[in-house]
């Protein structure tokens, strides 16, 4: 399949390389002759291909992204593939400077003032906000499946109560937004002192923004109360912030519950790592 994307976008090569961290595509990172790097990506599924396509539609000029230099719509073999342009730089880690967090912020308010484009018809990027609640105990209770195998039945059923606790306390959905659903470190690009961008669409909704903090906590925020503030005031002077005290809690506990039915579905041992830090985080939410 590699060599059939390669011949399609005409792509002449020094090297090729896959890159690691990437769940619902392959993606390669490919040097051409003339030293320049771009990357192909080939997507799980065509949902995945079609949302990644209407995602570089719509970001374009509103947010920094790669550039979509190509893509192949793929056939009965092939779910489509993109040719995309570098980010010069690295995944964000915790170790940045508050001016980095407060640009995190900006992207991240940027992208989350993009709403539905009412005069286009979207075929892949679902508008889920009419129906927000629905839409997280649907996720919650289709992971549920998996994770009902790999939990102690006592523990599964105080996590099935917690979550109808819990649901029951949030406040109304934030307006509705463009929203990543993976707003993670290694989806956020950072060179040179400053913000790249993000990549990686194939999980896009419309919908509330209060889903699109939880990862970015997880991963970067909790780490560094100075980086937190600096994060905030970056969203802040894009877009007002809901009151994450309120919702956080919920969606950590809804993340960690729903990591263990990822890990599940993707492999239990090839996940082992990600799968015992959910653990420990989920035992901690129902203490």
């Amino acid at each position: 399949m590699l060599n059939r994307v390669i011949r399609e976008f005409g792509l002449e090569l020094q090297s090729i390389n896959e890159v690691e961290d990437s769940h619902s595509s392959t993606v390669y990172r490919c040097t051409l002759l003339k030293g320049e790097n771009v990357f192909l990506k080939i997507p799980f599924t065509k949902l995945k291909f079609q949302r990644e396509l209407e995602a570089y539609e719509i970001l374009k000029g509103s947010v920094s992204i790669p550039d979509l230099l190509d893509y192949w719509p793929g056939d009965d073999e092939c779910s489509g593939a993109f040719l995309l342009s570098e980010l010069k730089g690295t995944p964000l880690t915790t170790k940045v400077s508050p001016t980095i967090a407060f640009q995190v912020g900006v992207l991240q308010a940027e992208m989350h003032n993009i709403h539905h484009p009412e005069a286009k018809e979207l075929k892949g990027i679902q508008n889920e906000f009419a129906n927000w609640s629905d839409f997280v105990e649907k996720q919650f209770y289709s992971f549920a499946e998996d994770v009902k195998d790999v939990l102690d039945p006592q523990l599964y059923k105080q996590a099935i109560e917690k979550f109808e606790k819990m649901k029951h306390q949030l406040p109304a959905p934030d307006e509705p937004s463009f929203v990543h659903m993976d707003f993670r470190p290694a989806n956020i690009i950072v060179g040179d002192q400053n913000v790249a961008g993000m990549i990686d669409f194939e999980s896009v909704r419309f919908g509330s923004t209060e889903i699109d903090f939880t990862k970015l906590y997880r991963d970067f925020l909790r780490f560094d109360s100075a980086l937190y503030s600096s994060f905030k005031d970056g969203y802040k002077s894009i877009r007002p912030l809901i009151d994450l005290d309120i919702v956080l809690p919920f969606y950590q506990f809804t993340d960690a519950f729903n990591s263990i039915g990822w890990c599940k579905r993707r492999g239990l041992e090839k996940n082992a790592l990600f799968l015992e830090e959910n653990l420990v985080r989920l035992k901690g939410f129902l203490q």
